[in-house]
């Protein structure tokens, strides 16, 4: 089951952007800002845990959630807009990574680091002999 997010639990502001000089600038005035606190969502708390982990700029370090949706549309679909950006910010933290099993290396793969290993100290110790013979 795919977890959703409560509309209630979700701030949608209304800002008007402001221009060069302070004055109002009409093509963005749809401008939508959402805001939407982790904490206290009725997310499962694992999922709580990797959303406040994700690396995104969107997330403050209070665990809001700030997405601003300004494209030259109307209010409606700026709101949408910023709506399905929060919830691929769930579906990103929803991803559980699977679980690796601990691999043991081969035998033809030490043979061949050992070998690499080998050839990389001959060559060390050739260029190491060089420089002592110029000086």
């Amino acid at each position: 089951m795919p977890l959703s997010i409560d509309e209630s639990e979700v701030t949608v502001t209304a800002v008007r952007a402001q221009g060069a000089g302070g004055q109002n600038v009409n093509k963005v005035s749809s401008a939508i800002h959402l805001r939407f606190d982790i904490a206290a969502s009725s997310l499962p708390d694992e999922v709580k845990a990797r959303m406040l982990a994700l690396a995104d700029a969107r997330i403050t370090r209070h665990g809001v959630v700030v997405i601003k949706a300004q494209n030259h549309r109307s209010q409606d679909m700026n709101r949408m807009e910023a709506f399905s950006r929060l919830h691929e910010l769930l579906e990103q933290a929803s991803h559980v990574p699977k679980a690796r099993r601990a691999t043991r290396p081969t035998r033809s793969s030490q043979q061949q680091r050992l070998h690499t290993k080998r050839l990389r100290g001959s060559v060390k110790a050739l260029r190491s002999g060089k420089a002592s013979a110029d000086e």
